[in-house]
């Protein structure tokens, strides 16, 4: 990843070993609401309230006030798959390893559980090492100078301490979850730099590295955790000095992805979506490269986005609008240390990360490391002061629930896997919302941020009723209700 400077009875007691200061479990969600009964959920950034329950909400006859957020059930789009954070190695290996089997299962069953829990249904894992890894290694690796174009010394033996258990949980509890995956790079014999730091990947190595996607696709599948999708190559085009990385562009991606990659996932009996892109909004001319190129075209599915170096979240809608049969999706932003004031970020998450990314119709939402310990880490090279979703203490265990664990739950916790966005007016009064009905109850979820300093009074309506709410500045909502009559 690049640095984002300029951004950026037994249950009770599983429950209580989450609990770290303010950051408190949430409480349950009731059943779906009926037509007229609204249940909502906010947090305000003075931690005062985190993801707490409104009550006395309900839709009356009476007039919208002038500022109104309009739901509109007949217009609809994207079908979601879900929200979540890369399970990279650094997550894995702290929860695996410093966390008591108590608040491990606590911790999984509060991130990918149902509610109590906040229903986590996306994550990504890197192919080989990212900058959060302890070690920098890839699934191949050979004595320097030598290659091994066969692949026999692939192995997937590096995830199986840590990031398989994990994921494995992760899925048990919530079998709904779906993996994408990533290289930081190839293995370095495939690469100009013969290193897996800096360099291209050479032309004559396509086949092996297609070949060397698919067989993680395979091992995958094989433990029981089959790919919903992959990249190529994370941020391709970046080369870091000090993490693995490959530098890729659009006409060899169109090229690797239309001669190689493509036919070789192809023949597979369960598919595996190939993502084209992976890196920032700064940049959506490069995969609109990748996709004027008809044979890599036949084969791209959609294509991935990251937060850093701009805010231009409206570059999704620009790819997606000259090709409306690729999917978008958004996999990776971390929060920091350079942004850790609530009341500055938490808004910036929702308005830019949850509400505009799906707006701009991403079906899925990732954030970076799931979790991290008290000192940004563990880590080798790369970003020193990213953030986890979840801070988990590397003596005692104990987690800390940051802000990105509020934005993300806001939406996770109530819109689940195969919801589809509906309209909802946005941007009056410096409100900002995103609507969404779930596939299975019919209900519908409005997410709202207020990005004013100020309290906002204002109204929703759909179908000639409405409610009214009052919300202070920088804060965020999540209001559910039943379907229509």
């Amino acid at each position: 990843m690049v640095h984002m400077r300029n951004r950026r009875g037994l249950w009770s007691m599983l429950a209580l070993v989450l609990c770290t200061g303010a950051f408190a479990q949430p409480s349950p969600a009731a059943n779906t609401p009926s037509a007229n009964a609204v249940q909502a959920w906010e947090t305000w950034t003075d931690q005062s309230r985190l993801l707490a329950p409104v009550a006395g909400l309900a839709f009356g006859a009476k007039p919208p006030l002038a500022l109104n957020i309009e739901v509109d059930t007949s217009q609809r789009f994207q079908e979601m798959v879900g929200f979540g954070a890369s399970i990279t190695d650094a997550s894995a290996w702290l929860i695996q390893n410093r966390m008591s089997p108590v608040q491990r299962q606590a911790l999984l069953q509060d991130l990918f559980g149902k509610p109590p829990g906040i229903g986590l249904s996306f994550t990504r894992l890197t192919i080989g090492a990212s900058d959060f890894s302890m070690t920098h290694y890839s699934l191949d690796d050979v004595a320097k100078g030598q290659t091994d174009e066969e692949l026999k010394n692939f192995s997937i033996e590096p995830m199986r301490a840590d990031v398989l258990p994990v994921v494995k949980s992760a899925r048990a509890i919530n079998p709904n979850l779906q993996i994408m995956a990533s290289p930081w790079s190839a293995p370095g014999w495939m690469k100009t730099s013969d290193s897996l730091i800096k360099g291209k990947l050479r032309p004559e190595a396509y086949g092996a590295f297609a070949r060397y996607l698919g067989k993680y696709a395979d091992a995958m599948e094989a433990e029981g955790l089959p790919l919903f999708a992959l990249t190529l190559q994370n941020e391709p085009n970046d080369e870091p000095a000090d993490y693995p990385g490959m530098r890729v562009d659009a006409a060899s991606r169109a090229q690797f992805i239309g001669g190689y990659l493509g036919p070789a996932l192809a023949p597979r009996a369960k598919p595996v979506r190939i993502l084209d892109w992976d890196h920032n909004w700064i940049d959506p001319q490069s995969p609109l490269d990748v996709l004027a190129d008809p044979k890599a075209r036949a084969f791209v599915s959609g294509v991935a986005w990251h937060c850093y170096m701009s805010d231009d979240v409206a570059a999704q809608s620009r790819v997606h609008d000259a090709y409306p049969d690729k999917d978008a999706y958004f996999t990776e932003c971390s929060g920091g240390k350079w942004k850790p004031d609530w009341r500055e970020t938490l808004p910036w998450f929702m308005r830019y990360l949850i509400i505009g990314t799906t707006r701009n119709w991403a079906r899925g939402v990732l954030l970076w490391n799931l979790a991290l310990d008290e000192n940004d880490g563990p880590h080798l090279g790369g970003c020193n002061d990213c953030r986890g979703v979840v801070t988990i203490d590397s003596k005692t265990g104990e987690v800390t629930r940051n802000f990105d664990y509020y934005a993300l739950a806001h939406a996770s916790r109530f819109v689940r896997p195969g919801a589809q966005r509906i309209a909802s007016s946005s941007g009056e009064g410096r409100l900002e919302s995103v609507a969404f009905q779930n596939a299975d109850d019919k209900s519908i979820v409005l997410i709202v941020v207020n990005l004013a300093a100020n309290t906002r009074q204002f109204s929703v309506s759909m179908g000639g009723r409405s409610f009214e709410h009052k919300m202070p500045g920088a804060s965020v909502v999540t209001f559910v209700w039943g379907a229509p009559h």
